[in-house]
């Protein structure tokens, strides 16, 4: 989950890699470091902490240098420490490395054997090492390719060397790498976001492959050496640019642009004239899909499981939900008929693309839904259905989360209509909910002052509980996380029907319980469960789209949400749990956009 950068020059790279290693920090933000090549010696600085460290260190002492590669860590192996930041270099080879080296201990063993002799904790030093013995005897090329050989793992790599001053060598297996070309300068990195601001034209290496870049030219060849062609893609000129603009950070911006991030989603699949959805292409007839099994981690797990619901209410396919980590390593039954849907923010999460290869080995219909066109999930798919949410840089996802949903709502829509699993009244008063959708986000966005009021319960509670039925329970599950995520305070997300099986022993006097209760066919039964909490002295912060007014001595707060229909209220009732997380870590001084131990796109297993 770290993120490298490579530059070829003909003028000093240090800045770029800076300014690119900053807007890698949605990967890992551990500790930072860069490499360059400056008077025939690997010049290595690298610190703990944040990029804004090691801009520092260089503001002191500048790196020159027109060929360089740069990190930012995530930590796996070894604490985050200077000496287990990367780049880590001999005296001849430097490396950068995304991914785990799984076979790292026995190669350890074997060079110090030798008399070798590690200065870190990391898996990442191995390969430094080994490349380093390779080159006694071989060229930089075959040294890289025999030291790959000997790995088990992922990997993506950057590699500059001493002696061949000119030359980057990148590889990729398992960890995403792309390659950006411009005049007299190409770039490696570890995805096209970082390299952006300096080419719209990128490469993707695919597992296997590597590249040797120099300032004027690249090429790729696979592990025997033997050149290959990629194509060169031209990025789309996004003009949503990550700026925090007059917001404290990046999680408040996201939070409240959601009802324009909702509005481009639904305007780019639905045709207002002629009252339709703009789905098409399938990769299985509709009418042919016997089961649809929805693949993800973490928050898009979440949004996942709110799809069931949507799919088992309005179409008659059988439908299937599975975290992405244990996806893969099941004894699957294939069907020809099942379609596979990956749901992943970045489209480079670890567990999903795998999960994904194992479906394309088994000549399964595969689907993804992300937030980049460009990302691997995305071009491994049979069919991509964007969120078009724009970039989204706070790692605890608020705005991606909601394009998920909304996507899998119209896909929901559009196939029970072809299949004709819902009447033509029920598919127009579904459309006619969700153009109103982003009126009733920006409505929902108007509740943040009470949210601040709440906040204040939970700054001496030792957890809290998020309760709801049907719809809302997955949306308890994803207001527990943020809370989690953001304020680092324990919290539980439980089906309200289900206290009464054991969490119940949890409840104490004083304990914040967030009921989730829209007007649908459970609400009388969340009330019952609210009361089993209340009689256990459970303080209940009381969140519905209901009009009548819930008159009880023992709701400490209540929150009235929009009301936009029972699928869509989901939606709608997220939003005042991504504002309460945000306000409990600002009242405690959390850093917002990046929680500790927590990286943006995770890209190891």
């Amino acid at each position: 989950m770290c993120g490298i950068i490579g530059i070829a020059s003909n003028k000093a790279v240090s800045s770029n890699i800076i300014n690119s290693l900053k807007k890698l920090e949605y990967r890992g933000y551990d500790s930072a470091g860069l490499a360059t090549l400056n008077k025939n010696e690997i010049d290595e600085k690298k610190c703990s902490g944040r990029v804004d460290q090691l801009e520092k260190m260089l503001f002191k002492n500048p790196s020159n240098g027109s060929i360089g590669i740069g990190h930012v860590r995530w930590a796996t192996h070894g604490i985050p420490n200077v000496t287990n930041a990367h780049p880590h270099s001999t005296e001849i080879v430097s490396v950068v490395h995304n991914g785990i080296i799984e076979n790292s201990d026995n190669l350890k063993k074997k060079l110090e054997s030798k008399g070798i002799k590690f200065k870190s904790q990391t898996d990442t030093e191995v390969i430094t090492l080994l490349i380093t013995e390779q080159l006694k005897e071989r060229q930089p090329l075959e040294s890289v390719c025999n030291t790959l050989k000997q790995l088990k793992g992922s990997f993506a790599l950057g590699i500059i060397f001493k002696n061949f001053k000119d030359i980057i060598i990148g590889a990729r297996r398992g960890s995403p790498l792309a390659v950006g070309y411009s005049n007299n300068e190409n770039y490696l990195g570890s995805d096209s976001y970082a390299l952006k601001s300096m080419t719209n034209k990128i490469s993707y290496l695919d597992d296997g492959d590597l590249c040797v870049l120099s300032k004027d030219k690249v090429e790729f060849y696979d592990l025997n050496k033997n050149k290959i062609n990629k194509k060169i893609h031209i990025l789309t000129n996004d003009q949503n640019v990550a700026n925090k603009g007059d917001y404290k950070n990046f999680m408040s911006k996201e939070i409240f642009e959601q009802a324009t991030t909702a509005k481009n989603c639904i305007n780019e699949y639905t045709d207002s004239l002629k009252k339709d959805i703009n789905i098409y292409n399938f990769p299985i007839l509709p009418s042919n899909i016997k089961k649809i099994t929805l693949i993800g981690c973490g928050t898009a797990y979440h949004s996942c499981l709110v799809a069931r619901y949507w799919f088992e209410e309005l179409t008659t396919i059988d439908v299937e939900i599975d975290i992405a980590s244990e996806f893969r390593y099941r004894k699957l039954k294939f069907d020809t008929n099942n379609l596979y849907i990956f749901v992943s923010q970045s489209g480079e999460t670890a567990d999903t693309a795998a999960a994904l290869d194992i479906c394309n080995k088994n000549n399964m219909k595969t689907c993804s839904v992300v937030n980049s066109v460009e990302s691997t999930i995305a071009r491994n798919s049979n069919w991509v259905l964007p969120i078009h949410a724009g970039p989204e840089i706070g790692v605890a996802s608020t705005k991606a989360f909601l394009g998920q949903m909304i996507v899998l709502f119209i896909l929901c829509l559009k196939l029970a209509k072809v299949r004709k699993d819902i009447d033509h009244s029920t598919f127009k008063m579904n459309l006619s909910n969700l153009e109103k959708l982003p009126e009733a986000i920006e409505k929902s966005l108007k509740v943040e002052n009470s949210i601040q009021l709440m906040a204040k319960e939970f700054l001496d509670a030792k957890g809290s509980m998020f309760l709801g039925r049907g719809l809302s329970f997955p949306i308890a599950l994803e207001g527990a996380l943020k809370l989690k995520e953001l304020s680092y305070l324990h919290a539980e997300g439980y089906p309200a029907g289900e206290m009464k099986h054991g969490p119940l022993a949890l409840i104490e006097e004083g304990l914040p319980v967030i009921v989730i209760a829209p007007k649908d066919k459970y609400f009388e039964k969340t009330l019952s469960n609210m009361q089993e909490v209340i009689a256990r002295g459970g303080k209940i912060l009381f969140i519905t789209d209901h009009k009548k007014e819930l008159i009880n001595e023992n709701i400490r707060f209540g929150i009235r949400m929009p009301s936009i229909g029972n699928l869509l209220s989901p939606i709608v009732l997220t939003i005042p749990l991504q504002l309460l997380a945000y306000h409990v870590a600002l009242l405690k001084d959390c850093d917002i956009d990046k929680p500790r131990n927590l990286a943006k796109s995770v890209t190891v297993e």
